[in-house]
């Protein structure tokens, strides 16, 4: 018989797929079954990897399961480090986003991700042209129709500006990070 071995106080037991999924309770199935969420810019480069760093700082200061990746359409900066500029004002704002590297859209994205967050309406075009046939669109938004609903406001590109378009980029998506974590404890506490 094939089972899931599973150890509670040192002792191992052995029980069946099916028998665990039926005992499941919901409050442990939303711990095991994490969020995985990707932000999406042009080049992965200024707004993305903010919005990645200040979502999984959030999630991970309140110990949430979600899991924040980022990416770009366009393959101009893959293996680099973020933008100078997006490192220096997520350090000021006490999130790390030094460690992270850049990398390219892909169209199984959709299906490795719940959900998928883009910058702009170039980059929401992009994604569905990149994505072909795996392109679902009740996966995929602008971001700040978390803060605006409906709205399909755009995140500006930092990438030409000086630190004050940093700073104002950094604003906008810490308040929408904001609302995606607080709209995520609610979904949350609905299920229990």
């Amino acid at each position: 018989m094939q089972g899931l071995e599973i150890s509670i106080s040192g002792k191992k037991l052995l029980i069946s797929k099916a028998h665990f999924l039926q005992k499941l309770t919901k409050p442990m199935a939303l711990y095991i079954c994490q969020m995985k969420i990707l932000m999406v810019c042009l080049g992965n480069i200024c707004r993305s990897p903010l919005a990645e760093g200040i979502l999984q700082s959030k999630a991970n200061k309140l110990g949430l399961p979600i899991q924040v990746d980022s990416a770009g359409t366009a393959n101009y900066h893959v293996g680099e480090a973020p933008h100078h500029s997006s490192q220096l004002v997520a350090k000021q704002n006490g999130v790390d986003i030094s460690q992270q590297k850049c990398r390219q859209f892909k169209k199984t994205d959709f299906e490795n991700f719940d959900k998928i967050y883009v910058m702009d309406s170039s980059n929401y075009s992009d994604v569905k042209r990149m994505a072909s046939h795996y392109f679902n669109a009740n996966k995929i938004d602008l971001i700040l129709n978390e803060l605006y609903p409906h709205e399909n406001r755009e995140v500006p590109d930092p990438w030409y500006g000086g630190m004050e378009d940093f700073k104002k980029v950094y604003k906008m998506l810490d308040d929408t990070c904001e609302v995606i974590i607080k709209k995520y404890l609610a979904a949350q506490q609905q299920q229990q």
